[in-house]
């Protein structure tokens, strides 16, 4: 049931910046991997002789890896968070992801090391994804547990709004690092990496400064922390099953969007990576605007709602966005960006009120980061798979690659309106 523990000192405000600035610089570090996996890791961590389609296949595939990690940190920082606290989790969270982000800058190439280059790759995109397997669920629960009820979908949206910052920090700060000594080859792709320590800092003076979630004080005073919470989930999977088909498309989409419309503009459409990575920050310009407009349009309508329609406009408006690419035109491709990032921003938005509303409070943190993770461990692990693959298939043709993003965001819509009972159950305290 949800608590009424008073909102006076919650400071809601603080503790959504706390959330913003937590989950965009883990998003930072998780897409700087994809963006660097895209460009340039075949050339860096694999034989020189690999054939290049083959190449990008698997160094793309790399990223998938992060996924696998993501449960593993769901399960051992949900459980710690639901038992212990939301904030010493989060602080534990960052570091972690900082250590892999850092580590990566550091690796030596495959001309250096030979094979261990790949397994050291993947050792720490493993670590990566431990981290981000924590952080999201709690980083939405700070904001969302210490906002009023009327307000949840707005302040819920700026732990999803670090994902559009974190997206767009990345392409900035990779549009700089090509133009810095001889480019991305000759090793100025490691900046974006490096970096990452700077951010981390400011990320833990922001978050060290925010208290714990007052709901789960609350229910700590009541005594009503589960021992057990996995198995608690567990017990009941229907809303943890539920919630990973509504966030397939929040896993697994951006890819389609994002990191791979950039290998697919370069390689099959001859493209400019410069132009396109341009492109992809002003679109991330306005998907930090939609992001919040979508969540204050959740708590005034219904957040299920407004998710619902940007999961629609996805499906619809990848189509004209793959195929535009080939006028090479960067107002076209900018302007079809930002109407993509319109509805991924209302994708985004308010999902995390809508994820954390089907799961009581004393399970909460463990619920929304397994649904989150259980979906990226399907969605999100074999995207990065299958799009190369689907591409060869369909011999550079993107219509297997339309297809499998409208199928992705059917099941996510279903799944989406289905949590509107389940979340007046969780209300009326009536789900165990």
């Amino acid at each position: 049931m949800t608590s009424t523990a008073p909102r006076t000192v919650a400071r809601p405000r603080r503790a959504a910046l706390a959330a913003l600035a937590g989950t965009s610089i883990e998003w930072y570090d998780f897409f700087i991997y994809a963006t660097a996996a895209a460009l340039v890791f075949r050339h860096v961590f694999f034989p020189p002789d690999m054939n290049p389609v083959l190449g990008t296949i698997v160094a793309f595939g790399t990223t998938s890896f992060g996924y696998l990690g993501r449960p593993i940190g769901a399960f051992l920082f949900g459980h710690l968070g639901d038992r212990f606290g939301r904030k010493p989790v989060l602080i534990a969270t960052l570091l972690l992801m900082g250590v892999g982000t850092f580590g990566i800058g550091l690796l030596p190439s495959y001309e250096v090391v030979g094979p261990l280059a790949p397994l050291l790759l993947i050792t720490l995109r493993l670590l990566q994804g431990v981290a981000m397997g924590g952080e999201w669920g709690g980083a939405a629960l700070l904001a969302i547990e210490h906002a009023p009820a009327e307000r949840r979908s707005f302040y819920g949206s700026f732990a999803q709004l670090g994902s559009s910052v974190g997206a767009t920090l990345s392409s900035a700060v990779f549009a700089i690092s090509e133009h810095i000594g001889d480019g991305l080859l000759a090793g100025s792709w490691r900046i974006p990496f490096l970096f990452s320590a700077v951010l981390v800092v400011i990320g833990l003076i922001i978050r060290s400064v925010v208290g714990e979630s007052p709901e789960f004080v609350s229910a700590r005073s009541a005594q009503e922390l589960s021992a057990a919470p996995v198995r608690e989930v567990f017990r009941t999977p229907k809303p943890l099953l539920i919630g990973i088909g509504a966030m397939l498309v929040a896993t697994g989409g951006y890819y389609v969007t994002s990191s791979f419309f950039l290998a697919y503009s370069s390689e099959q459409a001859g493209v400019p990576t410069e132009l396109v990575l341009n492109a992809l920050i002003i679109a991330g310009l306005f998907e930090m605007a939609f992001v919040p407009l979508a969540g204050w349009l959740g708590d005034r309508w219904r957040p299920q709602y407004v998710v619902a329609v940007g999961l629609a406009g996805i499906m619809i408006v990848v189509v004209p966005l793959y195929l535009l690419a080939h006028t090479g035109s960067f107002l076209v491709i900018t302007v079809m960006l930002a109407v993509t990032a319109l509805f991924t921003g209302f994708n985004y938005g308010p999902i995390a009120a809508v994820l954390a509303s089907i799961f009581p409070v004393r399970v909460r943190y463990t619920g929304t980061s397994l649904a989150y993770q259980g979906s990226a461990l399907t969605a999100g692990a074999l995207t990065p798979i299958v799009l190369p693959t689907l591409l060869g298939m369909s011999e550079g043709s993107p219509v297997l690659i339309f297809a499998y993003l409208a199928l992705l965001c059917l099941v996510a819509i279903g799944c989406v309106l289905a949590t509107r009972g389940l979340a007046a159950r969780v209300e009326r305290g009536t789900v165990a």
